[in-house]
């Protein structure tokens, strides 16, 4: 029963779809960035709230139209001790005439705030596209794990499968027949959590794209021509992702929105000039009463106690916040940026040749043990596929992590790999 682990790897093989889709590319999956997914719709969400209270801010010097109702008894000087209904109903038409820029401020911070919700948005989608490289990536390296862990028990449960023959003739002892045996059990164990993780990988996925429970049956290896583009150096790229990053933008118009509303709060103690028109009747007519009246209302804050006051402290701490944020922002940016540019460099300069070393020296011990098996001398075949496709995995890996380290710099630069391209080329 000596036969290649290759032919038991088809008979033990089972596979989590039944049925055969078309495979999914990684282009296809990116496309999905833009899909309705709960991370992007918050970010919407915080946008359209952006935009309502423009104009909510715009609407302050609005018309407003009242009407008033009153239902009242008096009585007059005269004859103290009569009654009578006192009753009047109001429509009221008022208009603010100026504010001394308070409306100013509240839109200007409002919008403000919709350019900040804006570059959040953009932060969104590109933290989308990372999350989908990377689950797309998990997938593959998933898939690749598996078939090596499978091969490996393949061969494991073949030599147990032939000591057991041996024991019954007397040939092996009984405890090397349990090593065997236990090797053959962690093995297996293995391949099943491999077996197990190319689900679970594969329904991370599937959130990451906003299609849970659609699991992907079949990926497409990509092709990874940006793995090799020239980058500019740490010192001439960290200006340029400080000044463009969409977080560091929105941090910037938060600070805006809120100096904004500081200023407005310091306006509170100016006044405001109002335009009115009344139209009124009363069930008891008086010579002082007009049925109908226009007029200006200047209304002029005298004191207000520490209303204003607490709301303008209130304020300045919030700005006080957001700066130590926006420079803390900065140095989280920087260390992330270096540490991407070297694990890139990293990547490129020892990962892939010890990755294509392991390789050749795979490649080669497998056109030996195919050499020997030919010839009956050995039977370890099985062992040295499999170990060639760990071998390949490992090359696999690399790139991947290159390619995330890519999309990772690009979301930190706020601009596609191109003009960061670009921009190593002017270099000195």
């Amino acid at each position: 029963m000596n036969f290649p682990g290759a032919v038991l790897l088809a008979l033990v093989l089972t596979a989590s779809v039944a049925h055969a889709d078309p495979a999914l590319t990684l282009a296809a999956a990116l496309a999905a960035v833009d899909a309705p997914h709960p991370d992007l719709r918050a970010a919407e969400a915080d946008l359209a709230a952006a935009q309502a209270d423009v104009r909510g801010a715009a609407a302050r010097q609005d018309l407003s139209v009242n009407f008033e109702g009153v239902l009242r008894r008096g009585r007059n000087t005269v004859g103290a001790d009569q009654w009578s209904a006192d009753n009047s109903a109001r429509i009221v038409a008022r208009k603010n005439l100026y504010d001394f820029s308070r409306t100013e401020a509240a839109v200007g911070a409002a919008q403000a705030e919709v350019t900040a919700r804006e570059d959040a948005l953009l932060d969104t989608r590109d933290r989308r596209r990372l999350e989908i490289m990377t689950r797309y990536f998990d997938v593959l390296l998933a898939d690749q794990q598996y078939a090596a862990d499978n091969e490996f028990m393949a061969v494991a449960y073949v030599s147990m499968d032939n000591a057991r023959d041996r024991v019954e003739v007397g040939q092996l002892s009984r405890p090397a027949f349990a090593e065997l045996e236990a090797r053959y059990q962690d093995l297996r164990e293995k391949r099943n959590a491999s077996l197990a993780r190319q689900r679970a990988t594969r329904s991370l996925l599937a959130t990451a794209l906003n299609r849970p429970g659609e699991l992907a049956s079949d990926l497409e290896e990509p092709k990874l021509p940006d793995n090799n583009v020239k980058l500019p150096d740490y010192e001439t790229l960290l200006p340029w992702v400080l000044a463009h990053n969409p977080r560091v933008l929105a941090q910037k118009q938060l600070l805006t929105a809120e100096q904004l509303r500081l200023a407005g709060l310091r306006k509170e103690y100016g006044p405001s000039l109002d335009a009115e028109i009344a139209a009124a009747d009363y069930s008891r007519t008086s010579i002082t009463r007009d049925s109908l009246s226009a007029g200006l209302i200047l209304t002029w804050p005298i004191y207000q106690g520490a209303r204003v006051d607490a709301r303008i402290g209130r304020a300045q701490a919030q700005f006080q916040k957001l700066q130590a944020g926006a420079d803390k922002l900065n140095h989280d940016l920087s260390q992330s940026l270096l540490e991407t540019l070297l694990e890139i460099q990293q990547l490129r300069a020892s990962g892939r040749p010890a990755a294509q070393a392991q390789i050749n020296y795979r490649d080669a011990a497998l056109d030996l043990s195919r050499a020997q098996y030919e010839l009956e001398l050995k039977t370890n075949l099985g062992d040295s596929m499999a170990q060639t496709m760990t071998a390949a995995q490992r090359a696999h890996s690399v790139e991947y992590r290159i390619a995330i380290a890519l999309a990772r710099l690009q979301a930190l630069a706020g601009k596609p790999l191109a003009d960061i391209v670009a921009l190593a080329g002017k270099q000195p």
